[in-house]
């Protein structure tokens, strides 16, 4: 720990210091060949402004950025943001997402996406729902925004870590199209298209969407990602100012990668315990043991819309006003064989309580199974969940000679329908894709054979909130900004735990809480400050958080957790070279960690502090690099069994290296080649910090080239190295020997045309 602090002093100081060096010898001529970067998310008004001059920590992610990582999943893209730790091992859908050392056990709890300004869904995690799970990235995508911290707690849906915006192309004067065909060595079979143009004077439309069909990364014997999503944005410009309205309907599925069994020979980084032979199940619930079919295959996914649109009108009179909505409906189920307990072998299996009635074979296959064998259970879990929300976000601002005074008003209503089935464990010869095993007794869920958790509950929530922010600025170096918002929470929740028609939680909750946010920006150069930031906010408690910690409720605990967060950051950009760099501190009161529904809560107090570098070079014979990395401490300051310990899956440093470069050949054609170097410490799986997950290294490469002036070729390599890194232990049973393995090697070629 004293090593990575001295590092970390080292860091600050450096970046710091010698950055301001170069800043400060460089002329008035090469300001004005600055690169800019604009972003339009973190103001209150709503308004674009240059990052440069921007109070807070942000990064820009432009479309070919997004197209260098090759995502996989929406939360692949959050890993190029410096201060966020992704998980995105779990599939296209169901990522773990940490930001600066913000406590959490899964899913993604400090974590926002919004489209086109407005969020997707208020509630940035439900159980088994986090937001990346209902956004898909095509090349409708024009750029994304993510900002950390700082004005989090007074925007948007108020959350106060990290908020991911993606922004649509528009249509243009002149009629624009693409064609894209991505084929990989997974079997995928992916077509991207879009087309833009204007339709009449200052009215232009973009439509676009893919449909994507792949056996996926890890081999389950049949298409195990399937997916399509349409896309319409229409734009109308006006004298006053410009009306943007958006649909987005997306069907698109996949396979739920679960940690695997470490201990079994020849299982590695492509392992999969879903196949053929497991993938049709017979679920039990309820007291009655009533049944459902089920298949496995439908993992985790997203099948529903998201539509909205913003009005920006200037009204005269230094007044403007910017009012953003969207509106989402849809499914968001989960499928999955979920391991309960480590893999053993038959022939230990008396000694651990599970007795055998005669030889062990195959449910499916009959084949007969030695007494060397592993075989390991796994719950059959089921969880459907139907969301709706509707969000409008309305600010008026008015510009002064030295001033700008911002008024808004949030508001939104959310709901949720959840059936679950959790449990159905039975034994599986844990091979790729084992069937499910006879001749083993305790091999369903009956009384006293394992775990299970039904569930049938309902809820509904509104937010709404008032927000007032003023930026001064006191003469051309220097602005302070001071941001103030007033939230009313009300939840009603009610849930039949077991599902027998009972209701065991009944919830009428409405709370008022108080954020606010405080920045001072010194501008010395045009292009180079400093600014110095503090915050406070809070995550508001949600459906499941009244649901598992019911009991502290009924005593009159508001289960809100209260965050407080200072930062101090540097940024400089002009002419070919970008340094940003923010040190951080956040302290977390009332976080709460559950292992699984129904099971014992923890609620602790966490702090964290550290540095966030982002930095970009370009020379001027093609070569650039990109750098992101974290480097933090965490620590569990108050708890009742784990104070003085680190927050778990949380790693002390991480550092992204991107080098590109930049040539032509034939007549003028542009290509470029490019790698990402990945590597990440040690982190503990548990806030017992009893599991260890190494650290590890992954090394990624690709090549673009122009063909022609229209036909473009992509190449991405991921995991060149095959590593075998793990992203998490087992959440559930942190004593079993199972982890989740990054994905495995994987290429992908993309053909695209445009015209």
């Amino acid at each position: 720990m004293r090593t990575r602090l001295s590092l970390l002093s080292c860091l600050i100081g450096c970046a710091l210091g010698s950055s301001l060096v170069y800043a400060q010898e460089n002329t008035e001529e090469e300001a004005k060949n600055e690169v800019e970067q604009i972003i339009i998310t973190g103001t209150a008004s709503g308004t674009a402004e240059r990052k440069v001059d921007t109070s807070f920590a942000i990064t820009n992610l432009s479309a070919d950025d997004i197209e260098r990582l090759s995502p996989k999943s929406t939360a692949d893209i959050f890993k190029a943001i410096p201060g966020v730790w992704s998980e995105s091992s779990g599939g296209v859908s169901g990522a773990n997402v940490f930001v600066r050392g913000f406590p959490g056990g899964g899913d993604a709890p400090f974590v926002t996406v919004q489209l086109q300004g407005a969020p997707i869904f208020s509630p940035p995690t439900l159980s088994f729902l986090e937001n990346s799970t209902l956004f898909r990235f095509d090349e409708t995508i024009a750029f994304a925004d993510g900002l950390r911290g700082g004005p989090n707690s007074i925007l948007s849906n108020g959350q106060p870590g990290l908020t991911t915006n993606f922004i649509l192309k528009e249509g243009g004067p002149e009629t624009e199209g693409l064609l894209k065909y991505t084929g990989s060595n997974f079997g995928q079979r992916r077509v991207d298209a879009v087309v833009s143009g204007e339709v009449a004077e200052d009215l232009y439309v973009l439509v676009g969407g893919y449909f994507n069909q792949s056996e996926g990364i890890r081999d389950t014997g049949f298409d195990s990602e399937e997916g399509n999503q349409f896309t319409i944005n229409v734009t109308k410009e006006f004298d006053a100012g410009k009306f943007n309205f958006f649909t987005r309907v997306t069907d698109d599925h996949g396979v739920w990668y679960l940690p695997v069994p470490l201990n079994v020979p020849g299982v590695d980084n492509s392992f999969s315990q879903l196949g053929t032979a497991n993938r049709q199940a017979t679920i039990n619930f309820g007291p009655d043991n009533e049944t459902l079919e089920v298949d496995l295959a439908d993992g985790r996914g997203w099948d529903g819309s998201v539509s909205g649109g913003s009005l920006t009108l200037d009204v005269g009179n230094g007044w403007t006003v910017v009012d953003r909505f969207s509106y989402t409906e849809g499914d968001a189920n989960t499928f999955g064989l979920v391991p309960d307990g480590g893999a053993i072998q038959i022939s230990q299996l008396n000694a651990n309580g599970f007795a055998t009635t005669g030889p062990v074979v195959g449910a499916v296959t009959g084949e007969e199974f030695g007494q060397d064998e592993f075989v390991q259970r796994y719950g059959r879990w089921v969880v459907l969940k139907e969301i709706d929300a509707i969000t409008n976000d309305l600010a008026i601002t008015k510009s002064l000679d030295k001033a700008e005074l911002t008024f808004g008003y949030f508001t939104t209503s959310f709901s949720t329908n959840d059936w679950w089935s959790l449990g159905n464990t039975a034994f599986h010869i844990a091979r790729q894709g084992g069937e499910i095993l006879d001749g083993i007794e305790c091999n369903a869920d009956v009384d006293g054979c394992g775990f299970n958790f039904d569930l049938n509950a309902t809820g509904d929530g509104t937010t709404d909130a008032f927000y007032a922010a003023i930026d001064y600025k006191v003469n051309d170096e220097l602005s302070f900004d001071v941001g103030l918002r007033q939230t009313n929470h009300q939840i009603d929740y009610t849930a039949d735990l077991g599902i027998d028609g009972t209701i065991d939680v009944l919830v009428e909750s409405d709370e008022n809480e108080l954020a606010w946010t405080a920045g001072v920006n010194w501008q010395y150069e045009r292009n180079a400050g400093v600014f110095f930031r503090a915050s406070e906010g809070q995550r508001l408690p949600f459906f499941d958080d009244y649901r598992d910690n019911f009991g502290a409720f009924q005593n009159g605990e508001d289960l809100i957790q209260d965050v407080t967060q200072f930062e101090l950051g540097y940024k400089y950009a002009q002419n070919n070279l970008s340094i940003y760099a923010t040190s951080f501190f956040t302290e977390v009161e009332g976080a709460t960690f559950i292992r699984i529904p129904g099971g014992p809560v923890e609620t602790f107090t966490n702090e964290s502090y550290g540095l966030e570098l982002d930095f970009t070079y370009y020379a001027d014979n093609g070569f650039s690099i990109t750098l992101n990395s974290t480097l933090q401490e965490t620590e569990i300051t108050e708890s009742p069994v784990n104070e003085g310990n680190e927050a778990q899956r949380q790693p002390g440093w991480q550092i992204r290296l991107t080098p590109a470069y930049d040539f032509e050949w034939g007549n003028g054609l542009e290509s470029t080649i490019y790698a990402t170097i990945f590597a990440v410490d040690d982190r503990f799986g548990d806030n017992e910090n009893t599991v260890v997950l190494d650290g590890y290294e992954q090394v990624d490469i690709g090549f673009n080239t122009y063909l022609s002036e229209q036909l473009q070729l992509q190449v991405s390599l991921q995991n060149i190295t095959d590593e075998d890194g793990l992203t998490e232990g087992d959440p559930r049973n942190t004593s079993s020997p199972n982890g989740r393995f990054i994905l495995p090697f994987n290429a992908q070629v993309s053909l695209s045309y445009t015209f």
